[in-house]
């Protein structure tokens, strides 16, 4: 294979498999000498067409002089400039590396132009030499970048030759040159992702904006920074990893290590949630208690995301990556934490001094509990109650108070043994150690929930009987099977009978109230200790952690958009612009790559608890069929 001057680059496709190598710069005129058309300025021999946008990577602005290798996007009247092939080079072979890249990434890569990079006053006339290339590469428009040694004067041209505007006469456009910063744009993600459809013919780029195009057009082309100048390779390169491919022995061990650990622990995973889903499980006492338990429902999330962890599944997009990494990152924090609190209560036995005072304030609390129902059986703020039923009311909730007593001492030898279990389930995580400690301030506080029931039950009751009533002494009813309300008429009898009930229930409604209000408000302040601690298992197991930290130490990995930072602006000159990156907001990065939590826990509107409150209907500490999803 011979070596060829410059002439050989006027031969065409000839000359396609020999070694082009800079010759003396008098081997070859200009490739299309043609006399200036009519109507032109003295000594012009091209015309001045539109306005072309060419994307520059910074790194490459020292480099030596060679091709350019980019995408041309037509829609956009746009060059995306990724590498700079360097002399000496076989045209077939950079043909060869750019299908190659177009297979890797489904991206249509082409020589786009020449990068002239003057060093010293001889190559003054390397650009005569190449512009000759375009006969072998031919690309239209064909750029011809151009930047003297030492100074900040560039020179940029884009010409045609297809379609000129007069026979003979080469088309030229006006370029604006804008510097980014490859690495940046390569590993940052423009939200909102825009839907990009594969490239599958060349260089049909997609309908998107213009900066989706260059961000795709980057992230595409990976495979065309693997090679680095340290390589062997018969072309030569520069861009962002020129100096040297970024790698780490640490994180090419555990990329190997990992592929067998998933498939171990996804096995394992398997035969956990084929074990849950056991038949016997289902029965109606397990599967009622486990639906209502907070912990059945965080051990059945935390499944989730340890499936979704170690799934041999590659992520199709950087979304699903990023879930991946969110999940990944929530489970080691939730599990730390876990660790933190265990060590925390096995450091100095902090586990018995808690059990050993448990008892005592269940005794405390029952004794206060007995002080409130022996006031209200009395004459509570000075209000006159219904006797009879205020005494029934006091002696039926005193009786269910000393059960929950004798309850608390039958299990008290067992405290400690319970709060050991749970201080080890923390080894889970801290969600789970937070759900079990819901789960016994429920069975802890049963009493109380029994209370807000029978007394709930017996408000809405009166409720209930006094609107029907009062809907009788209007002459209307309720229609069961339309679900409203009709007229009707009634006789004597019932008017008298409606009016007696009335007075009776209107006159035992304040008791009730009462009663009802004050326990209403114990189960508030039970409802709210564990919203707390709901409000953090969900905190920990939906915040997006790893996308935050990407957030705080690297911005320009979650782009909302970009800026343009004006470089050089004068008059003869081309416009030279910055693109810089804008970080996407806290706010979006949370909203956008936050994680779906259990839900196990009903949530209410201000407007629909309070309108449940007031008519007495039941706020259960479970989610119901009917409750939507928040």
């Amino acid at each position: 294979m011979g070596l060829v001057s410059r002439g050989a680059a006027a031969a065409g496709v000839g000359a396609a498999s020999a070694v082009v190598r800079p010759g003396p710069p008098h081997a070859v005129p200009h490739p299309i000498p043609t006399p200036p058309p009519e109507g032109a300025a003295l000594g012009s021999s091209r015309v001045p067409g539109m306005v072309l946008k060419a994307f520059f990577p910074t790194c490459c602005a020292s480099a030596d002089s060679g091709l350019l290798v980019g995408r041309w996007v037509p829609e956009q009247s746009s060059a995306v400039v990724l590498a700079v092939v360097h002399f000496p080079f076989i045209p077939l072979q950079v043909k060869e590396l750019l299908a190659q890249v177009h297979q890797a990434g489904r991206v249509g890569l082409a020589v786009l132009g020449t990068w002239c990079h003057r060093r010293q006053e001889a190559e003054e006339s390397l650009g005569h030499f190449l512009e000759g290339l375009g006969t072998i590469f031919s690309h239209e428009p064909w750029l011809q970048l151009c930047r003297e040694q030492g100074s900040k004067l560039w020179s940029c041209k884009a010409t045609r030759r297809q379609v000129p505007p007069c026979p003979g006469t080469p088309y030229e456009d006006q370029v604006m040159l804008v510097f980014y910063d490859q690495r940046k744009v390569l590993l940052s993600q423009l939200h909102p992702p825009a839907a990009l459809p594969d490239c599958l013919a060349g260089d049909a780029a997609p309908s998107a904006g213009g900066l989706a195009a260059v961000f795709d057009t980057v992230a595409r082309s990976e495979a065309l920074f693997r090679s680095d100048r340290f390589d062997d390779g018969p072309v030569r390169l520069s861009h962002w990893q020129s100096d040297g491919v970024e790698a780490s022995i640490l994180a090419e061990l555990a990329k190997r290590a990992s592929g067998p650990v998933c498939v171990l622990l996804a096995c394992l995973l398997s035969l956990v949630s084929a074990a849950s889903a056991c038949r016997l499980f289902k029965l109606w006492p397990l599967s009622f208690v486990w639906s209502k338990l907070s912990v059945c429902e965080q051990l059945r999330h935390r499944l989730e995301q340890l499936t979704l962890v170690f799934s041999t599944q590659k992520a199709e997009n950087p979304t699903q990556l990023m879930r991946k990494a969110n999940v990944l990152v929530s489970v080691l924090l939730d599990v730390a934490l876990g660790l933190a609190l265990l060590s925390w209560l096995r450091g100095k036995d902090r586990i018995g001094p808690l059990a050993e005072a448990l008892v005592p304030v269940a005794d405390h609390v029952a004794e206060e509990l007995q002080h409130l129902l022996q006031w209200l059986m009395g004459a509570p703020a000075g209000l006159k109650m219904n006797r009879a039923l205020d005494q029934v009311l006091g002696r039926f909730f005193l009786y269910h108070l000393h059960l929950w007593i004798s309850y608390i001492h039958l299990m008290s030898p067992f405290i400690e043994r319970i709060l050991w279990h749970v201080g080890l389930s923390a080894c889970l995580g801290l969600t789970v150690a937070l759900s079990i400690l819901s789960d016994i301030i429920a069975l802890l506080t049963f009493h109380i929930y029994c209370f807000y029931v029978y007394g709930a039950r017996l408000y809405c009751l009166k409720i209930c009987g006094l609107s029907s009533l009062w809907r009788l002494f209007r002459g209307k009813k309720w229609n069961v099977l339309r679900q409203r309300v009709d007229s009707c008429s009634y006789d004597l009898d019932q008017l008298f009978i409606g009016t007696l009930l009335f007075t009776i229930l209107v006159f035992l409604l304040p008791t009730t109230a009462l009663y009802y209000l004050v326990f209403t408000l114990l189960r508030l302040l039970v409802v709210a200790v564990q919203g707390l601690m709901h409000l953090l298992v969900d905190l920990i197991n939906s915040l997006p952690l790893y996308s935050l930290g990407l957030r705080l130490c690297r911005p320009y990995r979650l782009a909302a958009g970009v800026k343009f930072r004006v470089l050089e602006h004068e008059a003869g000159r081309p416009l030279r612009l910055l693109m810089q990156i804008n970080p996407l907001p806290y706010g979006r990065v949370v909203h956008t790559y936050r994680l779906p939590s259990c839900g196990c826990h009903p949530t209410h509107p201000w407007g629909s608890l309070c309108r449940k409150l007031f008519f007495g209907e039941l706020i259960y500490p479970w989610r119901q069929r009917g409750d939507k999803q928040a």
